[in-house]
């Protein structure tokens, strides 16, 4: 009498592919690594750190779990990685919709400090549903109930992604029509929305097609042998869900926004369109619990006079910063910054001074 071979797979899975994939998202993950250190922006994209390293992990388990398919706990380990990594690689995005708001605020949609905050919030709601669903997916088996749960909790977390994405976009979109309109949008703010443009496009994809996997797999709970093609045929992951996410993440090798944003989020573009300043920052006359409830100012717009200073209508001011321009390449965050640019620095922040006694005066 032969032993049954239990199989939490609908297919045979391959064993070199997850450990090629493994080994190709490690690499990025090492220039990641590597990129923010030598622009020192682990505080704009550490988010890339992060989702480069739980996709990696995720493929090793899978790798293992492919020799090992009856191994629930493998099963269910690998299931949750892949599908977590998409989520967190979204918040290097928002991460940098963010800083590219701080660089124009005169056309920032909302406080570019509450960017990440709104999105990551929106985010771990994405990240808590999907990781509940993929859990009980991966452990339901044989227990319809179980199984049908997951299912919709997974298919709810891809929808909401799915809508979280799209404010992205709209929110690039919105910033990108407004420097449009001044006639002289710089290159490295047409690099950074065509990239955010892109990758944003790109979880979408990958969104689009797990929730396509979500309808056909819970369409069809009692499939052994006649699944549907996109649920038992492996491929269809690699092309889907991979793929989307290798050129995500390699995009963002290839253009690193510390390449073409500043690490300090004080500078600033003038609105001639090439001067960068040093600025006091991002300044709201609200109280930090009123950014959070209402981060687009409704109430502001409402009375007819917005909450934040308008610093960027004072630029005499504020300070040129004198070791060159990210709108000609010609500034970096590669090197420590020039004593100029810190005396620069200390100006801008003792004019604000002065100007908020003489105000009070």
């Amino acid at each position: 009498m032969s032993d049954t071979v239990i199989s939490y797979y609908r297919y045979d899975p391959s064993h070199v592919a997850p450990a090629v994939f493994a080994g190709v998202v490690g690499l990025s993950l090492v220039v990641h690594i590597w990129q923010n250190f030598h622009y020192r922006f682990w505080r704009v994209t550490f988010w890339l750190f992060l989702g480069s390293l739980v996709f990696t992990i995720g493929w090793i388990l899978r790798c293992i779990s492919s020799f090992q398919t009856g191994n629930k706990g493998l099963y269910i380990a690998q299931t949750i990685f892949i599908y977590l990594a998409p989520p967190i690689y979204s918040a290097a995005a928002y991460n940098m919709v963010g800083r590219l708001m701080n660089y124009l605020p005169m056309h920032a949609v909302f406080h570019p400090d509450r960017v990440l905050i709104v999105f990551v919030y929106l985010g771990v709601i994405v990240e808590t549903v999907t990781a509940a669903g993929a859990a009980r997916l991966a452990a339901a088996q044989s227990n319809l109930k179980l199984f049908k749960s997951g299912g919709d909790l997974i298919t709810t977390g891809l929808i909401l992604q799915i809508v979280v994405e799209s404010m992205v976009i709209l929110t690039v979109a919105i910033i990108h029509r407004r420097v449009a309109k001044t006639r002289h949008t710089p290159r490295n703010v047409k690099i950074v929305c065509r990239t955010l443009y892109g990758t944003s496009f790109f979880v979408l994809l990958r969104c689009i097609f797990r929730t396509v996997e979500a309808f056909d797999r819970f369409g069809n709970i009692d499939c052994t042998n006649n699944c549907s093609p996109i649920v038992s045929n492996e491929w269809y992951l690699f092309a889907f869900e991979l793929g989307p996410m290798l050129i995500f993440t390699y995009w963002l090798n290839i253009l690193h926004p510390g390449q073409y944003l500043p690490r300090d989020k004080t500078r600033y573009l003038d609105l001639d369109g090439h001067t960068e300043r040093m600025g006091p920052g991002w300044t709201d006359r609200r109280s930090r619990w009123a950014t959070f409830a209402d981060p687009l100012d409704f109430e502001g717009k409402i009375k007819g006079h917005v909450s934040h200073d308008e610093f960027w209508l004072r630029p005499g001011e504020w300070p040129v910063c004198e070791d060159g321009s990210f709108v000609d390449g010609t500034a970096s965050n590669s090197k420590a910054p020039p004593r100029s640019m810190k005396r620069a620095k200390k100006r801008a922040k003792g004019t604000e001074v002065h100007s908020v006694s003489t105000v009070t005066v």
